[in-house]
This record gives structure tokens, C-alpha cells and sequence, in this order.
């Protein structure tokens, strides 16, 4: 039996890969730096952490104050730091892990991704010894899929079916690929929406959520001078057409529309509240000092009124346009071996 795990499931460790001065964050490294370690060890006090870094030495001496669980280091050459994107993505096989090394090529070529390829099978040979790794032919990046772990995925079309991914693929191709490699039932495709400023062509992280079997949390924009607010009508329209394997509607929650953020530049940046990280015992949200950043964590808490919601100042991480799950991969429990140093 194959199965996808939900993020909301026990989970071993969640991965990191560190920013480093030879990459794009170089103008603004200690600002982002100190948005990492911040993000590292409120992690670390819900479960164990793996930060892949440039320098065990330099960036282990970041950090100063203790966590309940330990924050492990281990190097390896990266280009940048999304590892949602570049990270193993974990499959339960008969109910042992097995890491899935899916080609990541950089948002469908835009960037070069050639060292974050390799960090996968490098990361296993020296810490996840006793954990299968098995390569894909496929390019495709975790903050594409979300899912409920019980055979239900959810996907954007304008992001899994770019010609620059995997363009000798259709969709129904696609499709049945998904749900053989995972294990499903069904695939559910986004159409709609859109971030401005976004570079992965529409990652289903950053627009809606699966919280549980029955529930998804979803971006809204009730302005309709943004430009936004088109495509995002049309997405929560599609939504409420879903149901799940048991062919049950979701529960539809919308989160709030951040405050418009732009850089230097005057170009607006990707913000939002749907690139919450779940971890074990907790959900760590992005902050972007906007008012309704406070509300975000208040309706993020009924959602999971057994964890404790944190915000975390994610402003810098917008400036290169990602957020805080896009820096993050978890690793789901299951089996032996995975995470063990």
C-alpha cells in the first residue's frame, strides 16, 4: 500500500536549507539570516530539526538558545534555500518511508537549480542511511500538492501542467501518474488564482490548504481594485465544487488579504497566510507587519484548536519571493530510520 501522508500527521524532523552570501539573499543576508533562525527554532520546539547549510561551523554559531528538540547540521552546496521545492518528498510504503527524489529544475526553468537537485540523495547517504531513496523522472516541487492523506490530492493546473516541467505529459497523463506514484483516489485540480510577485507559477501552498479530510483554508481578496480579486472570486467558486473521497463538500475557511507589500523597486511581493507550516503540536504562521496579521493567526487557531499557532516575522522572505513553507519540508514518521543521525 502506498500512501502520501498529511502534513497534519507525526512527523520525524522538517528540513531546512540555510540562505548563503553566494546566492540571491547576498544583499540582504542578515536580515534574512535572522528571519531563519527564527523560523529554525521555533521549529525546533515542536520536533527535530535538519538545516542543510554551506558551513556547519559559521551557521551552527547562529544559534545560542537551547530547544526541546535538536537542531542538526549537516553540509551540502545549495543554490538557494526553498526546500519545500528541492526536499524529498515522503511516501509510506506498507508503512515504511520511502524518499521520493522528484527533478527539481527551478520553477520550470527560471533559475538555476542545479546543486538543490542534488541535495536530496546527498542529505540521505549522510543522515537518512536506513530510508529508501527512489529517483523520479518528473519534476515537480512539494509546495505543488497538498495532501489529506487519505487519497485525496489538491494541485494547480498553471503549475503542473507548465510546458517547462514536464511538457511530453497531458493532463490526464499527469493525472494518473499522480495517482499511481501516491496512492490515490483522486486528484483535485485548482484552475484559478494567482499571487503577484510569485515565481512557481501558482504553488497550491500559497493559495489553499487541506487542514483536515473535511477542511480548506483558502486566500480571499474582498477588494475589487485589486488586481487579484478576479482570479481569486473564480478559485473560491471552484473550491466549493470539490468534495473529498467520501464525495463531501469542504469546509471552505478564507483567510485574510494581506496588506499589499512591494520592494525597493515599487514590485509587489507574494504575501500570504496560506504558507503556514504544520508541525507536530503546533502551526507556525507567516507575519508580514501588516494589520491583518493578527487576525490571520486568530482564524489559523479555530482552525487547529489542539496546536499552538505561532507568527513569525516572514517579511524578508517575501523580498525573493517565497514565504515560510516554502523554506521548509517535513519528513513524515513512519517506519524506522528516517531522521537518525
Amino acid at each position: 500500500m502506498i500512501r502520501l501522508p498529511a502534513e497534519w500527521e507525526p512527523q520525524s524532523f522538517v528540513q531546512f536549507t540555510f540562505p548563503h552570501k553566494n546566492s540571491d539573499w547576498a544583499y540582504m543576508y542578515t536580515e534574512v539570516v535572522s528571519c531563519f533562525i527564527r523560523i529554525i527554532e521555533a521549529t525546533a520546539n515542536f520536533e527535530p530539526v535538519w538545516v542543510v547549510c554551506h558551513s556547519k561551523d559559521e551557521v551552527s554559531g547562529y544559534f545560542k538558545n537551547p530547544s526541546q528538540f535538536p537542531i542538526h547540521f549537516v553540509e551540502i552546496a545549495s543554490n538557494d534555500t526553498w526546500a519545500r521545492d528541492h526536499g524529498a518528498i515522503t511516501i509510506l510504503h506498507d508503512n515504511q518511508p520511502v524518499l521520493l527524489d522528484f527533478i527539481f529544475n527551478g520553477w520550470g526553468k527560471k533559475f538555476e537549480a542545479g546543486l538543490d537537485n542534488l541535495i536530496t540523495p546527498q542529505l540521505a547517504k549522510a543522515v537518512l542511511k536506513e530510508t529508501k531513496v527512489q529517483s523520479m523522472d518528473f519534476v515537480l516541487e512539494g509546495g505543488a500538492i497538498e495532501s489529506d492523506g487519505q487519497g485525496t490530492l489538491l494541485t494547480t493546473s498553471e503549475c503542473m501542467l507548465s510546458p517547462f516541467r514536464n511538457p511530453h505529459m497531458d493532463k490526464a497523463q499527469i493525472n494518473d501518474f499522480l495517482i499511481d506514484t501516491f496512492g490515490l483516489e483522486k486528484v483535485l485540480w485548482l484552475d484559478h488564482g494567482y499571487l503577484a510577485g510569485d515565481d512557481t507559477d501558482s504553488h497550491i501552498d500559497t493559495l489553499a490548504r487541506l487542514c483536515s479530510t473535511d477542511t480548506i483554508a483558502y486566500v480571499k481578496c474582498d477588494n475589487p481594485e485589486d488586481e487579484h480579486f478576479k482570479a481569486l472570486q473564480l478559485m473560491e467558486a471552484q473550491l466549493k465544487t470539490f468534495t473529498n473521497n467520501k464525495g463531501v463538500p469542504y469546509k471552505l475557511i478564507a483567510l485574510p488579504w494581506p496588506q499589499a507589500c512591494y520592494d525597493a523597486h515599487g514590485d509587489r511581493l507574494p504575501a500570504t497566510y496560506a504558507n503556514f507550516l504544520i508541525v507536530n503540536g503546533g502551526v507556525l504562521v507567516p507575519t508580514y507587519k501588516v494589520p491583518q496579521d493578527k487576525e490571520a493567526v486568530r482564524i489559523i487557531e479555530t482552525i487547529f484548536p489542539d496546536r499552538k499557532v505561532i507568527g513569525i516575522d516572514c517579511r524578508p522572505l517575501i523580498e525573493q519571493h517565497g514565504s515560510l513553507h516554502c523554506v521548509s519540508m517535513h519528513y513524515p514518521a513512519g517506519g524506522s530510520g528516517i531522521g537518525k543521525r
